[in-house]
């Protein structure tokens, strides 16, 4: 498989580039400090085509490019990781409703895909962190629907979505083979949140849901009791390959301020750069981003040619936020006092991009999926 991109992919990363860097990263500094929610931002996503890119064609979408969305992800971190994250987001959902036999489903699909609705994901509880299968939210079958009742927990952008996809137990006791799941309507009198205070991540906001005996249409049934807990399985496969591509647009801006500070200051009468101390790191990790790059582009291009990629993806988890964290503490680091400040926004930066070492599965849990496809579940054992 080769990893050079065609002309129509060039083209759509330079028209992508010069989108995020002229219309977000001079804004980035002052967004990621506060906890307003990115509106004008996200209208301005969807208005370049950049919320649609998994929605079909027929829809009105770009019809699902994955290697496109990849780039996108890459190019809108540079410029505000957090803007990133909604590309990675708001298209991950797309493509998760938008083929659903439900046409209410169908509808909210087209409403994420145009950034007038915000989703989100709703499966950690307080007391089940990546034992999806262990969940307490009950989801009891009523006439015309199920009622959902528990606590979902460190649900990014939990403040401010309209909508949240929620797994849930129908069968107390019989683990992932009676969860479900469901999208919710945050808008319900029988949905709360709550705020969480993070480091990072202030715009987008992350927090707790919780569902007292509320509603859900069959309408809203995205996956019956038995198939819910695979189809996210799924998802993440998607979800943790965009995230290596967010890591390393996030921490490639981070590099090449160092580089830019490099040639630009002096020491001892020659530019910093001039120390193998310092060039060497940069060196370093801009071999290791770049070796991130390629292994998600591959899994895109095997999930967009429907091959397994649950392997890569988790070694693209694990790898890439690491990756990513060091390459922007190096930066900090050969920035020197200026750095350390909140002067520049390299702290913002390592900031937003920490957590991904914990969300969508930490890196234990990705490297036991990884040892168990090289070993075997027989030797390695567990659930």
């Amino acid at each position: 498989m080769t990893f050079v991109l065609d002309d129509e992919h060039l083209d759509f990363q330079r028209e992508t580039r010069r989108f995020a860097r002229t219309e977000l990263l001079e804004g980035y500094h002052a967004r990621a400090a506060s906890t307003q929610f990115p509106y004008a931002e996200q209208k301005k996503l969807a208005a370049a085509g950049l919320t649609n890119l998994c929605l079909p064609e027929a829809d009105g979408g770009q019809g699902g490019d994955l290697i496109a969305l990849g780039l996108a992800c890459e190019e809108v971190s540079y410029a505000d990781p957090n803007c990133g994250y909604l590309v990675f987001s708001t298209n991950v959902l797309v493509s998760m409703l938008a083929g659903h036999a439900s046409p209410a489903v169908r509808e909210c699909a087209a409403g994420v895909a145009s950034g007038d609705v915000l989703g989100c994901w709703a499966v950690t509880e307080p007391s089940v962190g990546s034992d999806a299968g262990a969940l307490s939210t009950r989801a009891e079958r009523v006439t015309g629907g199920w009622r959902l009742t528990g606590e979902k927990t460190s649900v990014t952008m939990a403040p401010h979505a309209d909508l949240a996809v929620v797994l849930a137990q129908t069968e107390p006791g019989s683990k992932a083979k009676g969860i479900g799941a469901f999208l919710v309507r945050t808008d319900d009198d029988t949905v709360s949140s709550q705020r969480f205070d993070d480091p990072g991540f202030k715009p987008l906001g992350r927090g707790s849901i919780t569902m007292d005996a509320t509603m859900v249409p069959d309408d809203h049934l995205l996956a019956p009791p038995g198939t819910g807990f695979g189809m996210v399985l799924r998802e993440f496969d998607l979800s943790r390959t965009l995230i290596a591509m967010l890591c390393v647009g996030t921490a490639q801006r981070a590099l090449d301020s160092a580089i830019a500070y490099s040639r630009e200051r002096t020491t001892f009468g020659r530019p910093l750069a001039a120390n193998q101390g310092v060039s060497f790191p940069i060196a370093e990790h801009a071999t290791y981003l770049a070796a991130v790059r390629a292994l998600a582009l591959h899994t895109l291009g095997l999930r967009q040619a429907g091959q397994p990629h649950t392997t890569q993806a988790a070694m693209l988890k694990w790898w890439a936020p690491k990756v990513a964290f060091n390459a922007i503490q190096e930066s900090v680091v050969l920035h020197g006092q200026v750095g350390w400040s909140d002067e520049l926004p390299l702290q913002s930066l390592l900031r937003d991009i920490s957590g991904y070492q914990i969300g969508d599965g930490t890196p234990q849990i990705q490297k036991m999926i990884i040892a168990r496809d090289l070993i075997g579940r027989d030797a390695i054992g567990g659930v």
